[in-house]
């Protein structure tokens, strides 16, 4: 099926989205201290790959809120870690879903159409939030990347974890938002668009991005320090590398 066949526009949902943004926004403002570092490194258009560390399942929910695109997102198809509340949300906003462990070929498909057609999609490159510290990325973001031509944004979210623990002690937890400079675009022949080893090379780039913009203890496999390096080790492992989601 070519990318056109897709039955997926870009921008949809744009009422419920803009109404969903705005509800997001207030509600971290009045349930945290939110700090936005650099966000006049926001490109006015996309094509646009928006990649950020993924620690907590309320991670999207901030880039929704904080970003000013019509943001299309691709997320996975279980939320396990991720109470009730958060699944509906990415039901009602309408992320474009993943099985872990396989190939999505129609969200591939349809997240190749939206940067074609210019617009913004965000992804966690990690591919899920089982750890607190950095991890390698999956090859999909990278493969993105390169058959589209699209920028990449580096985001580092920060304090996240900690916002509902904050909440249940009486305190308003503090959340940094960190928007790095927009890199790429990345042009490789089309034998490199499916070479894994060419993009995992991307995917590391990608994610030392990303770990200049989080704190320097929790840049995990991305460490200078040699000691948090070894002990991201186990937490580098993807956990759906031989199974695959239900």
């Amino acid at each position: 099926m070519s990318d056109e066949n897709v039955k997926v526009t870009y921008p949809r949902r744009r009422v419920i989205r803009r109404i969903l943004r705005t509800l997001i926004r207030g509600a971290f403002n009045a349930l945290s201290n939110f700090q936005i570092i650099g966000y006049q490194n926001l490109p006015k258009e996309g094509p646009l790959l928006v990649v950020g560390n993924h620690f907590s399942f309320i991670d999207p929910v901030a880039v929704i809120g904080v970003l000013p695109y019509p943001i299309e997102f691709v997320g996975g198809n279980q939320t396990p870690n991720a109470p009730g509340m958060v699944s509906w949300l990415s039901r009602v906003y309408g992320i474009l879903p993943v099985r872990r462990g396989g190939i999505s070929g129609e969200t591939l498909r349809a997240s190749r159409k939206v940067l074609n057609n210019k617009g913004v999609l965000g992804i966690f490159p990690e591919a899920g939030s089982w750890a607190s510290v950095l991890r390698p990325a999956r090859p999909g973001t990278a493969y993105l990347a390169t058959c589209t031509h699209a920028q990449v944004l580096p985001i580092g979210l920060d304090g996240l974890t900690d916002m509902f623990p904050s909440l249940r002690r009486g305190k308003r937890g503090r959340i940094t938002f960190n928007i790095g400079k927009p890199f790429g675009p990345f042009y490789v022949s089309e034998r490199g668009e499916t070479d894994r080893q060419q993009l995992d090379k991307l995917g590391h780039e990608f994610m030392r991005r990303i770990a200049d913009l989080i704190p320097a203890e929790k840049r995990g496999f991305y460490s200078d320090d040699p000691a948090i390096r070894d002990a991201a080790q186990g937490a580098a492992v993807y956990p759906w590398e031989t199974v695959q989601e239900a």
